[in-house]
C-alpha cells in the first residue's frame, strides 16, 4: 500500500506534467493532503461517498466559502482521476453554486491618494504597476529587469495565469517612478528579478507586496475591504470608462475568455451622458 507522501508525490507528478503552475500544484497538493488524512480507510477503499461527506463537513464545520470548495473539489475529482486512475460518480460530487458579488473597486481619487501619499518609492512601484498596468500581485513579484521594455512602453509578462505570456501596457507615471526606484535600488540577481526578497536570494514574495500595500491602504485612512488586486480591477474599470474597448481590456489583463472580463461592464460608470428613452418624451 502506497503511503499518502508518496500518493502526493505521484499527484505533484501528474500535475507538472499537465503544465499546472506552481501556485496550482501546490494548492492542489494541500487539498488533496487534508482530505486524504480526514480519513480512515486507505486511499485505494476511499469512493465519492467520502469525498462527498468531507467536503459537506468543511461546509458545516469550517464555514469556508464556495469557491475554496470548489477548489477542494477540483483537486480531489483529478487526484481520483488521474493519479489513482479511478472512475468516480461525478454527479455525487457537483460544484457548488455561488453568488457572484460585484467586487469591492477604489475611486479614481482614492487611488490618486493612495499613491502619491506613499513615501517609499519601492512600494510606489508595486502600487502603479498594478493600478497602471493590470499586473497580478505574482507577476509583480516575479518581473525581471529585462521585462520592461521602456521603447514600446510595455511590459511583457512571463508564464501568467494559464502559463500565458502576453504584453501590457506601461504607463509614463508608473516608468518615472520605476526609474526612480532603480536610482536608489540597483537590484542585483544573476536571474535578473526586479524586485529582490530577503537576503536578495530571489525575487520578492507575493506577501511582502500585499503587506505594502495593507499598510499604504491603512496610512492613506482607506476603509474599503479591499487588496492590491482591486488595483488591478481598477485598471480594467477605468480603461472601460475612458472607451477603451473590452476585447482590448481582455488581452491586457490576460484573460482566457471574454466572459472573465465583461464584469467590468457591472463596475465601470457606462451610464454617464447616456439620457433615459423616458426622457425623450414630455410627461
Amino acid at each position: 500500500m502506497e503511503s499518502i507522501k508518496q500518493l502526493l508525490i505521484n499527484f505533484g507528478t501528474d500535475m507538472k506534467i499537465r503544465g499546472m503552475s506552481e501556485h496550482t500544484q501546490r494548492s492542489y497538493t494541500q487539498n488533496v493532503e487534508r482530505f486524504l488524512r480526514s480519513r480512515k480507510q486507505p486511499a485505494k477503499e476511499i469512493d465519492e461517498s467520502e469525498a462527498r461527506e468531507f467536503l459537506i463537513e468543511m461546509l458545516r464545520e469550517d464555514k469556508v466559502s464556495t469557491g475554496t470548495l470548489n477548489i477542494y473539489n477540483a483537486a480531489i475529482r483529478l487526484f481520483f482521476a488521474v493519479t489513482l486512475n479511478r472512475t468516480m460518480n461525478y454527479l455525487q460530487l457537483p460544484r457548488f453554486k455561488s453568488r457572484k458579488k460585484l467586487p469591492e473597486i477604489l475611486t479614481r481619487d482614492e487611488i490618486n491618494r493612495l499613491i502619491n501619499d506613499c513615501a517609499n518609492v519601492k512600494h510606489k512601484t508595486f502600487l502603479m504597476l498594478a493600478y497602471g498596468s493590470g499586473l497580478r500581485v505574482s507577476e509583480i513579484a516575479s518581473l525581471r529587469v529585462n521585462d520592461i521594455d521602456s521603447k514600446a512602453m510595455r511590459i511583457f509578462v512571463k508564464d501568467g495565469k494559464g502559463g500565458k505570456d502576453r504584453y501590457t501596457i506601461l504607463s509614463h507615471e508608473c516608468l518615472c517612478v520605476m526609474r526612480e526606484y532603480w536610482t536608489i535600488y540597483r537590484p542585483k540577481h544573476r536571474d535578473g528579478w526586479l524586485f529582490l526578497g530577503i537576503k536578495n536570494k530571489t525575487h520578492i514574495s507575493s506577501a511582502a507586496i500585499e503587506d505594502a500595500f495593507n499598510k499604504q491602504l491603512e496610512k492613506a485612512g482607506i476603509t474599503k475591504n479591499v487588496s492590491i488586486h482591486t488595483l488591478r480591477h481598477d485598471f480594467a474599470t477605468h480603461l472601460l470608462e475612458d472607451g477603451v474597448d473590452l476585447f482590448r481590456i481582455k488581452e491586457l489583463l490576460g484573460h482566457a475568455s471574454l466572459s472573465s472580463t465583461t464584469v467590468y461592464l457591472h463596475l465601470a460608470n457606462t451610464s454617464s451622458g447616456v439620457i433615459s428613452p423616458a426622457d425623450r418624451f414630455e410627461v
